[in-house]
């Protein structure tokens, strides 16, 4: 007999108790993948659906995965700073920004069969997240007090819908309902360069929520060879309470993102796949925006603001899946990113400093007697250090900062478990 899974509800309330907690960064602010097996093969996922999380990467997946639920939690550990270099305001320095050391997040799928060629799905789980917190203040030597740090999460939950058109091709949708919530603190200088001063610093938490799409398709175009496309849309996000740290009047949307995927069936025990991604950060201004405008009068959170230089990611998922025994299948993978923060922006992403590039990753997942599997992953983002370039305005205030430069370094550690059911 099948095992029974939780109620639903149950998993939701999970979920929802658990997400305060939620904060991750892999490629950029995104995180490398989706569920545990998605993880475990360095976020492959947009040609290879594994578990009921499939539709947060391709909602085509949801139609392949047969009825199921997946209950996941993952602890990631970063360790993320900065350094202060050749400024005329202080003695060079390196700060860090762990004074949270550990997070835990959660993430459940579910899948189910409605009609033959027709299936639907509920994936909650985060879509990103940024945390730093500095004891001991980058920004005090140019007059900021108190501790400083950014903290940003970012929840999904995201219903889905597909149809398998025929044996060969599966289209999907879901709607990606997002909610977000920001704090900053310790920078309150930069109200001197804010349209709106009050709203830099130090203002509690705010939060916001949107809605987007995500669209999807997995084609069998020979023998063993599965290919998959997905797109999602841009998710509209305001920030009152820091109307003077974002641009365009707190703007902060979740940015398009779109991918293609490639599976190939190597032997019947062996399956190599690979998947393309670009996450576009620069359309979105108050991630994408050069900081060098905040220097030439255009103040914080006006229109076409300073934000943080972020460019477009462009990421290369590189994965294998190998069934060694009917109960046991182990995974790894290799990921591979273009660099986010350009070494001329690094003075404001002291705040964010979301540089790593390079992902190493295995999983293993075993399937008990009784039916259901126990799945989990080891995923580690070499660390990376990204050197500024005339990061610092020279100068005195209004006008500059003292020059120099500005460094900012992360690395990161994840691990995760999962449950799944077969329903």
């Amino acid at each position: 007999m099948k095992e029974s899974p939780f109620p639903i509800r149950l998993l939701s309330l999970v979920v929802v108790l658990l997400s305060p907690a939620l904060a991750l960064a892999a490629n950029g602010y995104f995180p490398a993948g989706f569920g545990t097996k998605s993880q475990g093969v360095a976020g492959v996922g947009i040609a290879l659906p594994q578990d009921a999380l499939a539709a947060a990467t391709n909602p085509a997946g949801t139609a392949l995965v047969g009825d199921r639920a997946d209950l996941g939690l993952t602890m990631i550990v970063p360790r993320r700073g900065a350094e202060i270099v050749g400024n005329a305001f202080g003695a060079d320095a390196r700060y860090s920004g762990d004074k949270k050391k550990n997070f835990f997040v959660p993430d459940l799928g579910y899948t189910r069969r409605v009609t033959p060629d027709t299936s639907v799905g509920l994936a909650v789980y985060p879509n990103g997240g940024m945390n730093v917190d500095y004891s001991s203040n980058p920004y005090a030597r140019f007059g900021a007090s108190g501790s400083a740090g950014v903290d940003l999460k970012q929840l999904f939950i995201s219903p889905s819908v597909a149809h398998r058109i025929n044996d060969a091709h599966t289209v999907g949708v879901a709607l990606n309902v997002a909610y977000q919530r920001v704090s900053a603190k310790g920078i309150g200088l930069f109200g001197g360069f804010s349209s709106a001063p009050a709203n830099v610093s130090d203002q509690g938490v705010d939060s916001t929520a949107g809605v987007g799409l995500r669209l999807g398709w997995i084609g069998k175009l020979a023998p063993g060879v599965t290919l998959g496309a997905t797109w999602a849309s841009r998710i509209h996000g305001r920030f009152d309470k820091y109307k003077g740290l974002f641009a365009d009047g707190g703007g902060f949307n979740i940015p398009e993102n779109y991918g293609v995927g490639l599976a190939f069936e190597a032997t019947p025990a062996l399956t190599l796949a690979a998947d393309v991604q670009n996450i576009r950060y620069s359309q979105v201004g108050s991630i994408g925006n050069s900081v060098a405008s905040l220097f030439t009068g255009q103040p914080l959170g006006a229109a076409h603001g300073a934000g943080f230089g972020w460019k477009d990611m462009r990421v290369l998922k590189l994965g294998f899946v190998h069934q060694t025994r009917p109960d046991l299948t182990l995974r790894g993978g290799l990921s591979f990113a273009s660099q986010p923060v350009p070494s001329g922006e690094t003075f404001l992403n002291i705040l964010a400093p979301g540089v790593v590039r390079n992902h190493l990753t295995f999983g293993a997942t075993w399937a008990r007697p009784g039916g259901g599997e126990l799945s989990g992953f080891i995923s580690h983002a070499f660390g990376q250090t990204v050197r500024g370039s005339g990061s610092i305005p020279p100068g005195i205030p209004p006008g500059g900062f003292g020059g120099g430069n500005a460094n900012v370094h992360m690395k990161q550690t994840m691990l995760g478990v999962s449950y799944g059911w077969t329903l």
